[in-house]
């Protein structure tokens, strides 16, 4: 949350509310069933949680709202089959004309009619809508969504509890899946089609960001991202480390003072770690306009005076000095361990390499040069 300033608490309660809606009494978190949706317009504190999902389109027909309605999903276009071959149709007479396509018609009237005897109200299909099968879904008070992303559809079967059919048949109840609400609204002037879940818990959850501009949506995207995987992270561990640059100060005080109790050339590799260390609190005082040795200065003080959980306030004027806990600052275990090691098996595997090997240009004989040819 760091990266949207005056914003974090806003973002933190937004983030929380939708990870705690999907949990519903799982061991395990999955990204995956939080939603992203960006629509410009407004500000920031405008975004909300939509227990389902919301898509920016809008319906095929004339329906537009379903309540409390069972949902087929059809992951094949909505439309009358046809052939890839063509055929030649030769006709001789009036009456013949006119029965040409009733067959056809009869058939499709009789698959949608199908589908409403089964008590669906809402149609999903997973790619194009004929215009015939849209008249007769229209007659018989059908909604009609289409949606051309595979992913989507996997997301609102599972939101819905819907099984998606490679056909156009009526579902059966296991197949079929059930949405409190599926209408469609206007989000600023983007037409949107929402389904959403009147429960508490749902299997998936939609944060809508909004904002003026899509500089800001897209940053307000990425802290929301972090946010997520913050959460996956503290499902799987729940410990906390003090932030702004206490446990990396810490760390690198205690490493110094074992360096400089180790004999011969280890203790300057050592000290070298330590001071590696030092790059995150330098950077932070940097980015808030200060003297970051000077800060470095007062901070390692202040841990050697027995202030562990001494930090970087930023809000002070100057870049004062402050315990984190007090401030409510804490990072994540898992990724400043993660971290740490990650980026300790990088050097130790690049100190071990003691061969270098370059790839050079194939052997071979040059090619004739021509002080008279052109470029080309």
């Amino acid at each position: 949350m760091s990266k949207q300033y005056g914003n974090e608490d806003f973002l933190a309660n937004l983030i929380t509310d939708a990870c705690i809606s999907i949990l519903t009494g799982k061991v395990t978190f999955n990204v995956d069933n939080i939603r992203v949706s960006k629509i410009l317009g407004c500000g920031v504190h405008q975004s909300e949680v939509v227990q389902g999902m919301v898509f920016k389109r809008y319906v095929e027909g004339d329906v537009t709202k379903a309540t409390n309605c069972k949902v087929a999903v059809y992951s094949c276009p909505l439309d009358s089959l046809q052939t890839e071959t063509k055929g030649t149709v030769i006709i001789k007479s009036a009456d013949e004309l006119m029965n040409y396509s009733k067959g056809e018609e009869n058939q499709i009237e009789a698959q949608i009619k199908s589908i409403s005897d089964a008590g669906c109200s809402v149609i999903v299909s997973g790619g194009k809508v004929g215009e015939l099968c849209q008249h007769y879904c229209n007659k018989y008070k059908i909604m009609v969504v289409r949606l051309m992303s595979k992913w989507d559809l996997r997301r609102l079967c599972r939101s819905i509890g819907a099984t998606p059919l490679p056909r156009i048949t009526a579902p059966t109840a296991d197949e079929a899946g059930h949405c409190d609400r599926v209408y469609v609204d206007e989000i600023g002037d983007t037409s949107v089609i929402i389904f959403r879940q009147d429960k508490e818990e749902s299997a998936i959850a939609t944060i809508v960001i909004r904002g003026s501009t899509d500089n800001i949506i897209d940053d307000v995207e990425r802290a929301v991202d972090d946010g997520i995987n913050t959460f996956k992270a503290l499902t799987k561990n729940g410990k906390l480390l003090p932030g702004a640059g206490a446990t990396e100060i810490e760390l690198a005080k205690q490493i110094t003072t074992y360096g400089e109790s180790e004999p011969g050339l280890e203790q300057y590799a050592i000290k070298k770690f330590a001071e590696s260390l030092e790059h995150l609190p330098r950077a932070i005082a940097e980015n808030a306009g200060a003297k970051a040795t000077e800060v470095l200065s007062r901070l390692y003080a202040a841990h050697h005076e027995g202030k562990k959980y001494a930090g970087l306030d930023i809000e002070a004027q100057g870049v004062g000095i402050k315990d984190a806990t007090e401030m409510k600052l804490e990072d994540l275990y898992l990724s400043k361990y993660w971290g740490l090691k990650f980026a300790t098996q990088a050097a130790c595997t690049i100190l071990t390499v003691d061969q270098i090997i370059m790839a050079k240009a194939a052997g071979g004989p040059k090619p004739k040069e021509n002080k008279d040819w052109d470029e080309d």
